[in-house]
This record gives structure tokens, C-alpha cells and sequence, in this order.
């Protein structure tokens, strides 16, 4: 049924956000213009988009940042915003090479705050050899809007390109650390909760230094990659199952995730697999390789990397996934729905 108007949930990076995306636009594009010069586009829907130059692929990835409060414990929206659209490109299979960008602020926002925050921007594009190419900038008056809002486009080169639908039955899924850490950060600030007593930091970084070394070593090994932002890594293993046609079964016992977070995503009701994580990568691995895959990840500093589950191929569960808890039941992992942390990335 259509909604007669949009809610928070449509943003939020679960099934609302990919029903109101269908209805209003992905719906409407004819098939032959959801892409372009031999790449890859709408149809496909991966973290970015791809235009074939040559034997390359310049990988393209736009997104929209937007978080409360703009400051957190680990980093604020300059970082937050850097870093993502860095490792879009990457889980695209593509090395970040330049950005562009575009800041909407509200009237009255301090000068003070603003300058800390591009500061964390524009260094962390010169950490990552990432050149700033151009933007924009606006203010808006304080009735329409609340803080700020930086919008990028991240844009990368690949030899060849990582796209999710490929994960095939008996791939690996591989993360590279502990889930949930930003969106359980966000959700306590929220909640008024004491983060330095509840011993919760967001993991925001860009994952650079991880997936470079990854991709030149084992690239046509790696079938899927994703950074699980919103919705966590339940949207995107149920992303992967449906676009793949596969079954994906992950076990509760070998998914890292903290105490503190647990302990507060269960105290407020929410599945901490659902959870924003915006330093982590997770990625679908052919069985061949997937253990010297971890073992690399922890050589570069990934200590807590480890195979969470595998694709399978199965008829009757298609496009679903599969959770074993730890006493051997097993249930749906199913994508979330709902909005679950408001302004969370």
C-alpha cells in the first residue's frame, strides 16, 4: 500500500527505505538507463556505481550525512562523512582517489564547531591520499534545519568491480571486527546514557589501510563487500541473500560483538545486528581462500576478524538468512524495520 507520507523509517536504511526508493524512483528509470557506458548502476544497487573507461571502472558513491549530535565519542559528521563515502568506494572494489562535497548548515550553527568538523574532513582525505576536487555550501534559516547535513561524492578506479549479487553457495562471510559500535554510541547519546560508564565509542574510520591490501591480494576471490551502516549487518546479508538467490547462514557464536553493546541495544529493545557499524567490512569470500583472508585481515591489525557463516544454495530458503544462536536453535534473521536510531549517519 502506498504511504500517504514519509516517515522516519523510509530513511532508515531498512525494508521501508527500499520500498519508498522502488516506489518513487527506482520503478520509474526504463531498464536501459539504469546505467551507463558499460558499467554498473541502478541495477544492481551496490554501495555505488561504476562507469567503464577503457579496461577500468570509475566507481562513483554519493551519500548524505546527517547525525545527532554532530559530535560523538570517536569522531563527528566530518569524519563520519569522509570515511564513509571512502569506504563505499572501496566495497565497490575501487581505490578512492578523489571527493566532492556539499554542506548545508543552519543559521546560527557556531563557526567554532564548523571548522572543527571540515578540519576532521579534510584530514582525513589527506590521510587517505583522497584529493578534495569541489563543492558547495549553503546556510539554511533555523526552522529549516537542525545542525548540519554533508553530502559527498566519493569517486575511486577499479580493475575489476565487487558487486554483492555475485556471492555465490559456498562463500564465506567474513567481518573484520566487532558490530554495532557506532549505531549503540549514537543510540545511548540519544538516551542521555553515561558513554565513557557504558564503555561504548564509535568505530568510525576508513578502511583504507584494510581493503586496499585485500583487494590486490585476493580481489577475484572477494564476491561481496559491504560496510554495514544503516541497518546493520541483518540488511546486509538479507541484501545479499535476495540479490543472490542464496541462502546465508551466520552463527551466533563466531559474530563479534562487545558486552556494552549488547548489554544496551537489549536494554532498549533493539537487535544489535541492526546496528550501524561504520568501520567494519564485511565480505563474501570463496571457501579456497577464506582463511588466509582472516589471517591477513588480523596481519593488519584486524585482530578480531573472523568467518561468521557461509552462502548456501537451498530452494526452500532462498534469499533468506539463516541465524544459529549459540544452544543450537535456529531462526530468520530478518532485515529491520522501523526507524531505529534517528540521524544516525
Amino acid at each position: 500500500m502506498k504511504p500517504r507520507f514519509l516517515t522516519l523509517a523510509h530513511g532508515a536504511g531498512g525494508v521501508e527505505t527500499e520500498e519508498i526508493l522502488n516506489h518513487l524512483l527506482i520503478s520509474r528509470v526504463p531498464d536501459y538507463l539504469t546505467r551507463a557506458l558499460g558499467g554498473v548502476g541502478l541495477d544492481v544497487l551496490d554501495d555505488g556505481a561504476t562507469l567503464k573507461l577503457g579496461d577500468k571502472h570509475v566507481v562513483l558513491s554519493v551519500d548524505s550525512y546527517t547525525v545527532t549530535p554532530p559530535f560523538f565519542p570517536g569522531g563527528n559528521i566530518g569524519l563520519l562523512a569522509a570515511a564513509g563515502s571512502i569506504n563505499d568506494v572501496l566495497m565497490m572494489g575501487g581505490r578512492p582517489v578523489a571527493m566532492m562535497d556539499a554542506v548545508v548548515a543552519q543559521e546560527g550553527f557556531p563557526v567554532e564547531d564548523m571548522e572543527k568538523i571540515m578540519e576532521s574532513f579534510v584530514n582525513t582525505l589527506e590521510e587517505n591520499d583522497v584529493a578534495l576536487i569541489g563543492g558547495d555550501f549553503k546556510v539554511l534559516p533555523k526552522s529549516d534545519l537542525n545542525g548540519v547535513i554533508i553530502s559527498t561524492l566519493g569517486i575511486g578506479v577499479a580493475d575489476r568491480v565487487i558487486v554483492d549479487r555475485n556471492l555465490a553457495p559456498g562463500d564465506k562471510i567474513i567481518v573484520s571486527g566487532p558490530l554495532g559500535e557506532h549505531g549503540a554510541t549514537i543510540l545511548a547519546l540519544q538516551y542521555g546514557i553515561d558513554l565513557e560508564e557504558a564503555q561504548l565509542r564509535s568505530d568510525v574510520k576508513p578502511l583504507t589501510g584494510l581493503m586496499l591490501p585485500l583487494i590486490e591480494e585476493y580481489g577475484e576471490h572477494i564476491h561481496a563487500a559491504r560496510d554495514p551502516t544503516r541497518g546493520g549487518l541483518a540488511m546486509t546479508l538479507n541484501d545479499w541473500a535476495s540479490s543472490s538467490g542464496t541462502v546465508i547462514v551466520v552463527e551466533e557464536a563466531s559474530i563479534p560483538l562487545r558486552k556494552p553493546v549488547v548489554a544496551y541495544a537489549e536494554m532498549l529493545g533493539i537487535d544489535p545486528l541492526s546496528l550501524a557499524s561504520e568501520g567494519v567490512a564485511v565480505l563474501g569470500v570463496a571457501p579456497t581462500v577464506a582463511e588466509d583472508v582472516v589471517e591477513r585481515m588480523h596481519e593488519l591489525g584486524f585482530k578480531h576478524a573472523s568467518i561468521i557463516g557461509e552462502a548456501r544454495s537451498s530452494e526452500k530458503y532462498k534469499g533468506y538468512v539463516l541465524y544459529r544462536s549459540a544452544v543450537g536453535g535456529v531462526r530468520i534473521l530478518e532485515p529491520p524495520r522501523g526507524e531505529l536510531v534517528p540521524r544516525i549517519c
